[in-house]
């Protein structure tokens, strides 16, 4: 329990723990998808296909906290639109799995949505125009987020513009593209988003192995961009990065282009986010607007600070943690899961600044001060 402990607070200031995290992430998935493919439904071992897809999420999720604590605990930007990014990239996913339909829609239109139909359009907005095309869809799940937040920080943070300020504009922008996209004659399928998808590249959505393939994709893709994102962050681009976040004037004072260093982190960060989105539409089988909904983007904060800000892994098992308490909590009691995330916020802050990845070094330092206090009584 000791040497656990001692990994997890050893992670917030080093690297040398990133190939054991990506073995043991690879490797439980792995297990997990070999036990639904292999093992029979009646076996003690089998993994449902439900619970793969669920893992699956849970992944998708982590990957988007990862993105939250590379802007905010690394340059101290707290962003509260960052589900603008993640919903963008889901739209992307989605227009395309939208244009794989076909004919076999409900109005067997073979060009137009079933959405489209419904709404008596009479032809496919430029925007759909190559989104039937899987490398078009992810080019643009990835270009959209990044070309975003490279005109809003550019804007911003060529401005000056930092602290809570910051964080109200962010969620401001995530609330209007809130209210866009709920609107029909935007081409997104309005209230309704996007759904009853068929298949993806050719297969079966519905399928056990194509469940498993997308889990085992989301898991690898979130292994290499942990690495990468370790690398960036521990180079000498990170170590101004973080000197921006401790001292931003300083930064500036002795010749360091600040802004030029947020906006491109601020584009890493929400093509990350973007990625997620785009993995994460295939496995719950529909995007809608509430994903530009603010409050996801105030719970994506909740789980970094659980795990433990500055850190990257804490994001990821602050996710997971939070998430499988979201599934567990609102099955009991679904009405009273805000109020049960709102404590747990709040008592982290209280008592855990440092999420549970700064867990081991408190209890540490109050043993070191007892420890001291003995011989001198």
């Amino acid at each position: 329990m000791t040497r656990l402990m001692k990994y997890f607070s050893e992670g917030r200031t080093s690297g040398k723990h990133t190939l054991p995290f990506v073995v043991i992430l690879l490797g439980v998935t792995i297990l997990a998808s070999a036990a639904n493919l292999f093992l029979p439904a009646d076996s003690a071992l089998y993994v449902s296909t439900y619970t793969i897809t669920l893992l699956g999420k849970y992944l998708c999720y982590a990957m988007l906290a990862l993105a939250v604590d590379i802007i905010w605990g690394y340059c101290g930007i707290l962003s509260l639109g960052h589900g603008a990014f993640f919903a963008l990239g889901g739209y992307a996913m989605g227009m395309y799995l939208m244009r794989q339909i076909g004919d076999r829609g409900v109005y067997g239109n073979p060009l137009l949505p079933d959405f489209m139909v419904f709404l008596d359009w009479k032809e496919l907005p430029w925007f759909w125009l190559g989104m039937d095309h899987f490398w078009f869809a992810m080019l643009m799940a990835v270009v959209v987020p990044g070309l975003l937040a490279f005109v809003f920080g550019w804007l911003a943070f060529r401005s000056r513009v930092t602290g809570v300020y910051l964080s109200i504009m962010t969620q401001a922008l995530t609330y209007a593209l809130l209210l866009a996209f709920f609107r029909n004659e935007m081409g997104f399928g309005g209230n309704n988003g996007l759904t009853d998808f068929k298949e993806i590249l050719g297969f079966n959505l519905q399928a056990d192995s194509t469940r498993v393939a997308l889990f085992m994709i989301t898991a690898i893709l979130l292994a290499v961009i942990f690495v990468v994102s370790q690398k960036i962050l521990s180079s000498r681009l990170g170590k101004v990065v973080l000197a921006i976040r401790d001292s931003e004037s300083r930064s500036r004072f002795i010749g360091y282009r600040t802004d030029r260093y947020k906006v491109w982190l601020f584009v890493y960060s929400a093509v990350i986010a973007g990625i997620a989105g785009a993995l994460y539409v295939p496995q719950v089988g529909i995007i809608n607007p509430g994903e530009f909904s603010p409050i996801n983007s105030i719970e994506m904060v909740i789980w970094v600070a659980v795990g433990g800000r500055g850190t990257l892994i804490g994001a990821v098992i602050g996710a997971l943690l939070v998430n499988y308490a979201k599934t567990r909590f609102t099955a009991i009691m679904p009405d009273a899961w805000l109020f049960a995330l709102g404590a747990m916020f709040v008592l982290v802050t209280l008592y855990l600044p440092k999420g549970l990845m700064g867990l081991y070094g408190q209890l540490q330092a109050k043993r070191k001060t007892a420890m001291n206090k003995e011989p001198q009584a």
